[in-house]
């Protein structure tokens, strides 16, 4: 018996390190309508060591389908781990909202090929659902990644890249996995606790209603902030729920799943911001959201580290 060789237990939820980060850098990157000196400078270190965690974590992972074909597999196939993969295609998608420029063809085949492999995920969540292969116990709010992720940030990408009709037409097939899904993963929180293991998910809780309003500021920069703060409304509320349950996730030991409150946290500090721009409101009010979201991914890359420098940021060696 062999125990599992490191790059075969490489997980793709690694894939939410650049996820987050890339949205933070978008976020700082919104703060130079205020004149904020460090603004820039700031989004382009951070868009850079999330472009740099992406280029390592692609080159791993592509290793690992190559030599270790049968664990893609599997993680692909099972209905937590498969949501997470997701998070590659988002990854992705991210770095062409940052980077891409109108117009660029090889920026456009990148975003292609990133929502094809996103929609191929996306279908077999939604087939779970649909057949009721999906047991209870497993669902979670990462099952959005995939619908809803896929969605709003691909409309974001085209958006970014002169493409508002498609864009537009991303962003409804969003809403709709959005509505597809809400109604089944709040039945399932609501009803009690969820795993142990799976609780750090809960994070992506926050995402729909983050990333929407971010999403409709993108595709549709002529909305009013009077109209986008209705999004930020909406998204209060699983703020309000998530802080409700920290009893039951906050005392769960750190894992890589805890990654899934850094993008949504992103995206609500930039969907503030562009809402005190339009609404011509004191920046400072876009400042405390955007201190926060740092704070907040700046502490799960801290934990991060600990987590790597104690030799437990891979799952544990299964005998083979």
């Amino acid at each position: 018996m062999t125990a599992q060789p490191w790059l075969a237990r490489l997980p793709a939820g690694l894939f939410a390190i650049p996820v987050g980060v890339f949205g933070l850098a978008g976020a700082w990157r919104r703060g130079q309508s205020f004149e904020w000196s460090l603004a820039g400078p700031v989004a382009t270190v951070v868009a850079a060591i999330a472009a740099g965690v992406l280029g390592v974590l692609l080159l791993l992972y592509a290793a690992k389908l190559l030599r270790h074909r049968d664990a893609v597999v599997a993680e692909f196939r099972h209905p937590v781990a498969g949501s997470v993969m997701a998070t590659i295609p988002l990854s992705l998608l991210l770095a062409a909202v940052y980077y891409a420029e109108s117009g660029h063809a090889g920026w456009l085949s990148l975003t292609l090929v990133a929502l094809a492999l996103q929609g191929v995920i996306a279908l077999r969540v939604v087939r779970q659902l649909a057949t009721g292969d999906l047991p209870g116990p497993l669902v979670t709010p990462a099952l959005y990644l995939p619908p809803v992720g896929g969605g709003l940030v691909g409309a974001m990408a085209l958006g970014t890249q002169g493409y508002p009709g498609w864009a537009a037409l991303l962003f409804g097939m969003g809403l709709a996995g959005w509505a597809l899904l809400e109604v089944r993963v709040l039945n399932r929180l609501f009803e009690g606790a969820m795993p142990e293991a799976l609780r750090p998910t809960i994070g992506v809780e926050l995402a729909p209603a983050s990333v929407a309003t971010l999403a409709a500021g993108v595709v549709w920069p002529a909305l009013p902030g009077e109209v986008l703060i209705v999004g930020l409304g909406v998204a209060a509320g699983p703020v309000v729920a998530v802080a409700a349950r920290y009893g039951w996730w906050g005392r769960v030991p750190f894992s890589l799943g805890f990654w899934s409150f850094s993008f949504p946290l992103a995206a609500l500090a930039g969907a503030t911001i562009e809402v005190v721009r339009r609404g011509g409101w004191p920046p400072v009010y876009g400042g405390v959201a955007l201190a926060l979201a740092t704070a907040a991914i700046a502490w799960l890359a801290l934990l991060t580290v600990r987590l790597a420098a104690q030799g437990r940021l891979l799952p544990p060696p299964v005998a083979a």
